[in-house]
Formats: structure tokens, C-alpha cells, sequence
């Protein structure tokens, strides 16, 4: 099967691809090796944040949110987004001066999104809060969205655009042909004059294709999600001195996170849950949200996700080869940027070029010399 654009990887990033290659006529072939959205796009918090992002993502999550407050005019669907803010609480003086040294980094470079918020204004909206805490780093634009939904809505509006989405093919090894690659599968050979390498926690084999190693981690970060709850809280809730992700959703289940990790096993591609750590999440929660001590856990999953040891993504051309793009490495906050990435990749891909910055990201970072 010959196409002009191969994507490997249906999850948000590879499914994004598609989506603006079809926009402008390219049917693209998009790879899965499981299924669309397995791993890390389907199963993470669904955060909509520009947030405390490093300071080279910032101008790709601001343009990403413009994309998000009107998803639905690029994907056809709302994806269940809200945009009830998000914060950062502190609960010292001195975690509060370190959250106004950041605003004021951000205000030096020309960026008015994030804000310190005082105590009273915090508890106005975060309520059942504990109390004692000073303020806290404040974006009322930011919020989330499903997952699931998000990932379904990209690879429907793929499929309307002409893409041919594959589930359960594994790219087993890459060759260069006349004019374009070869993709050696476990289903067939595919052919394509521009390969896109969105494999996530997998991405790295398809680099080296290309003699392209990068330092890539996989890693699973766990989620748990209680029972219904009445509504208390509309903001999703993070804090300065502890691993915490915390929002209440739609329907009253109340999302837990913040990055600690389950037990990987990448040979079987299985997870075990850490249950000392969720542990360690709970007693958080409980700390922060003391009604929350005798809730029931329901569920509790882990997905597995590609981290960079900067904890910047890769987003480029290659290196070494032409016709072949990066997008990957997103380490546990590439939801945000996904509508956006697929944008930049198809204008590298088409123009050649593309008006955001993305030096920082180039995979050349990660080679000697």
C-alpha cells in the first residue's frame, strides 16, 4: 500500500497529524500497533493546561488553547471540554514568592496567562479546601477534557478526511526505496514518499530506524478515580510542594493524579499498580480535601508514556533523513499541545516550515556535536 504521508502511532499526536494533513488534501496512512489510543492518549487526566508549562512550550499551549476553546469547528465534536481554570496552591509565604518569581519571568517575556491569586480569592474557588493555605498560581482559561472522547473525535474526523487508520500493525523495521520508504510490517509492506514518527513510549526504535537514538524513558503514571461525589469543586487543583492532580468531572467522580508511577514491565507492555504510592496519592488528597479521607476508590490504571530527560517533547524533522518527522517524547503533559502538534508537523511536512518555535524541541538536541 503506497500513500504520501505514513504515520506510526494512532494516538492523539498521530490521529492530530492526520487530521490536518487531511485538511489540506493529503489522505495520510496512520499505523497502530494496538489500537488508536491505547496507551497514553486514551487512559491520562484529559488536562487542558497552559499552567506552569516550561518556558519553550509556552507559545505552542498558547496556541493550542485557542485551538481547544473551539474544538469542536476542527473536529466536529466538544470532546467534553470545560474550562474551569486550573491552579497551584501554596501553602507557605515561601512557595508563594516562587510562584510570583515565575509570573514575573513570565511577564519579562511578554506572557499575561498566569496570575497569583490571593488567600480569599483561593477559597472562593476551591471551598472545601483545607485551611492555611496563603495563594496560589492561577490560569482561568485552563481545564480539561475526556480522553476517550478527545481520541474518538480525532480519528473520526481522520477517517472523514480520507485517512486509513490500521490497528494491530507493528512496524518491524524501515528501508529506503526510490523516492520514498519502505515499512516492513507484521501485516504487510507499506510504502510513503514522508514518514511521521508519533510511536510515543515506543518512538525511539522507529529513531534509531534512522540512526536517530534518543535518551527516551518509558514510564506509566498512575491515575484512580473515586465514586460519585455531590459537586464541590470546579477548578482542577495542583500544589507547589506535592505530586497532585486532582479535579472532580461531570458526573461527580472526582480524577486523582499526580505522576507517581506504576511498576513497567515494557517487554509485555503491562502495567502492576504501586499501591504504596497511590497510597502516598490518597493521603494527599486527604491532606488538601479532608472530606475526601472515606470516599471509595472505584478504579484505579496506569498508561504508558514516552518521558525525555528534560521533559520536553521532540517535534522536528530528522536529522539525518529526509521525509521523515518527529512528535513524540511528550512526558505526561502532551494532551494540551496535541491539536497544535498536528498542525506543526503537517506544515513541515508541506510548507517546509512552520510560523511557531520549535528549536528547543529538534531531536538534534540529543546529539553529540
Amino acid at each position: 500500500m503506497k500513500s504520501e504521508v505514513i504515520i506510526i502511532g494512532g494516538g492523539l499526536m498521530g490521529l492530530s497529524t492526520a487530521v490536518h494533513l487531511g485538511l489540506r488534501g493529503v489522505k495520510a496512512t496512520v499505523l497502530e500497533k494496538d489500537s488508536p489510543g491505547r496507551h497514553a492518549s486514551g487512559v491520562n487526566a484529559g488536562g487542558l493546561r497552559q499552567l506552569n508549562r516550561h518556558m519553550d512550550e509556552i507559545p505552542l499551549t498558547i496556541a493550542a488553547a485557542e485551538i481547544w476553546k473551539n474544538i469542536r469547528s476542527l473536529v466536529d465534536r466538544d470532546c467534553d471540554v470545560e474550562f474551569n481554570g486550573q491552579l497551584r496552591v501554596a501553602e507557605t509565604q515561601e512557595e508563594l514568592n516562587t510562584l510570583q518569581k515565575r509570573v514575573g519571568a513570565l511577564q519579562a517575556k511578554g506572557y499575561s496567562h498566569e496570575r497569583i491569586i490571593d488567600k480569599d480569592t483561593l477559597y472562593r474557588l476551591v471551598p472545601q479546601l483545607i485551611a492555611g493555605c496563603v495563594g496560589a498560581l492561577y490560569n482561568p482559561d485552563d481545564g480539561s477534557a475526556r480522553p476517550f472522547h478527545a481520541t474518538s473525535a480525532f480519528r473520526y474526523k481522520a477517517s472523514a478526511l480520507g485517512a486509513k487508520i490500521h490497528s494491530k500493525v507493528e512496524v518491524q523495521s524501515i528501508d529506503k526505496i526510490t523516492g520514498g520508504w519502505q515499512l516492513n510490517t507484521n501485516q504487510g509492506t507499506y510504502t510513503a514518499v514522508n514518514i511521521v514518527n508519533c510511536a510515543g513510549a515506543w518512538a525511539n526504535k522507529i529513531a534509531c530506524a534512522f540512526d536517530e537514538s534518543v535518551p527516551l524513558t518509558p514510564k506509566a503514571p498512575m491515575l484512580m478515580v473515586t465514586e460519585r461525589l455531590p459537586p464541590f469543586l470546579k477548578p482542577v487543583v495542583g500544589a507547589v510542594g506535592h505530586k497532585l492532580s486532582f479535579k472532580q468531572m461531570q458526573n461527580g467522580t472526582v480524577i486523582i493524579g499526580g505522576a507517581h508511577l506504576a511498576h513497567l514491565d515494557m517487554q509485555q507492555q503491562k502495567t502492576e499498580i504501586n499501591f504504596a504510592k497511590l497510597k502516598t496519592s490518597a493521603q494527599t488528597v486527604s491532606t488538601f480535601f479532608p472530606h475526601m479521607a472515606n470516599v471509595r476508590i472505584v478504579r484505579a490504571w496506569a498508561g504508558i508514556e514516552a518521558f525525555m530527560p528534560d521533559n520536553i517533547p521532540v517535534i522536528s524533522a530528522s536529522s539525518k533523513a529526509d521525509g521523515v518527522f518527529h512528535a513524540f517524547g511528550f512526558s505526561a503533559h502532551g494532551f494540551q499541545l496535541s491539536p497544535i502538534v498536528g498542525r506543526i508537523i503537517s506544515q513541515l511536512i508541506l510548507d517546509g516550515q512552520t510560523e511557531l518555535p520549535i528549536k528547543p524541541f529538534d531531536i538534534r538536541r540529543f546529539q553529540s556535536g
